[in-house]
């Protein structure tokens, strides 16, 4: 799996990060993006939003107004996106035999390269970090080799079509994607190593896909799920309730509901990301462009991060024969537990769509960090949307990322 690397930013940059748009803190010389937390703060979010781009240490630590407690500050650390240097660090970096004990973030290629030259005192530290592996460089910012972008943020950074598609000779983003995969003669491998590093379209807007009267078949707002398929679930419901006790409906619905975790959890990592058993074929990678590829490619599209009515029928037809099978012996079993596993994806795919699209509450906001992970770090793990488990019993868990080395105080 690559390696996490958090850059250390110029104190100019992180002081102009300071609205509710963009709200950096410091404590320190770390860094904390809190855009995302300043409407949930206990006490309100001007608070923070007074401190926006500056040091808050004072502040939490200030036993007249609040001392925040250590679960506040254990809070903070989830929103760490780096380091702030500032004269007085780079100065003692640059006259360092051991820079690498004063910056706290991971070099690059090119930057290890000059380390070498300039401090070999420092060796033993260069040649163990020199095996971590830091991935592609954007200017002087260390990404993932595997996606090109380091963080959550980059996801939502507008994409520059023409230089995009100049560099990788990939997609246009200003034509229509999917004949550009069945007609591109793109390799398997090429296809692979683009389709998994995410580009942004004009502020979030849809990318053509089909650029013909298909084109709206292919999108899907969030609320047409819930609108479509409950009154199907609640009806299944009703009919099986009619036929059951309420605790024997219950049990086959639940039963349904934890099959589903199951099935979200190998749709996703046995079929929409079947990468290595992809055959190198056109039709196969058109046929993965469509089903999951696309998302990650780009994976803040509104409405292609729900599946479209139609799609659903087609994946959900053997489940209800599948259900009909094990539960033969009765047909409002059958559809008891069918229900149960229906309104489970109902919650998948708006799970999903508001892990990437929605200010959360507290006890979301982790699965939307372990998500975003799965798209901008390790496509190759993390594929449960609404819980971890499978994911553990599997041995597929994304783990936390790497604690960053702690700056020295100068």
């Amino acid at each position: 799996m690559p390696a996490r690397t958090l850059p250390t930013l110029p104190s100019a940059e992180v002081a102009s990060h300071n609205s509710a748009k963009s709200c950096y803190i410091t404590v320190g010389t770390k860094v904390y993006d809190v855009t995302t937390f300043v409407e949930d703060h206990p006490g309100g979010g001007d608070l923070i939003l007074d401190y926006a781009g500056k040091d808050v240490k004072e502040a939490m630590e200030d036993e007249v107004s609040h001392a925040h407690s250590e679960s506040a500050w254990e809070i903070l650390d989830d929103y760490l996106i780096g380091f702030v240097a500032t004269e007085k660090v780079l100065e003692a970096a640059m006259h360092s035999s051991d820079p690498f004990s004063i910056l706290p973030m991971e070099p690059s290629a090119k930057g290890m390269e000059e380390l070498k030259r300039a401090n070999t005192g420092a060796k033993e530290e260069v040649e163990a970090r020199d095996s971590v592996t830091v991935g592609d460089v954007d200017g002087d910012k260390p990404v993932y080799e595997r996606t090109g972008i380091s963080s959550e943020e980059d996801l939502s950074k507008d994409t520059d079509f023409v230089n995009d598609y100049k560099k990788h000779k990939f997609l246009d983003l200003n034509k229509p994607l999917l004949l550009q995969v069945w007609y591109g003669g793109f390799s398997k491998k090429f296809y692979l190593e683009q389709v998994h590093r995410p580009r942004h379209y004009k502020g979030g807007e849809s990318a053509p896909l089909f650029g013909n009267f298909l084109e709206p078949l292919s999108k899907t707002p969030w609320w047409v799920v819930p609108t479509v398929w409950l009154p199907m679930v609640a009806y299944g419901t009703f009919l099986a309730a009619r036929h059951f006790s309420p605790l024997v409906t219950v049990a086959y619905w639940l039963g349904g509901l934890g099959f589903w975790t199951l099935v979200e959890y190998g749709l996703h990592r046995c079929l929409f990301h079947l990468d290595d058993y992809l055959p190198d074929h056109r039709a196969a990678l058109t046929l993965h462009f469509l089903l999951h590829g696309i998302h990650h490619y780009l994976p803040m599209d509104r409405l292609r991060l729900v599946m479209p009515p139609t799609l659903f029928i087609v994946l959900a037809t053997p489940f209800w024969k599948l259900a009909h099978t094990l539960f033969a012996y009765d047909w409002y079993a059958a559809v008891a537990v069918f229900c149960g596993g229906v309104f489970g994806y109902i919650c998948y795919d708006l799970t999903h769509y508001f892990l990437h699209h929605s200010n959360l509450p507290f006890y979301y906001k982790q699965l939307k960090k372990y998500h975003m992970q799965h798209h901008f770090m390790d496509y190759e793990n993390g594929f449960g949307v609404t819980s971890r488990f499978w994911d553990t019993v599997f041995g597929t868990e994304l783990p936390p990322p790497p604690i960053p080395k702690i700056i020295k105080s100068v």
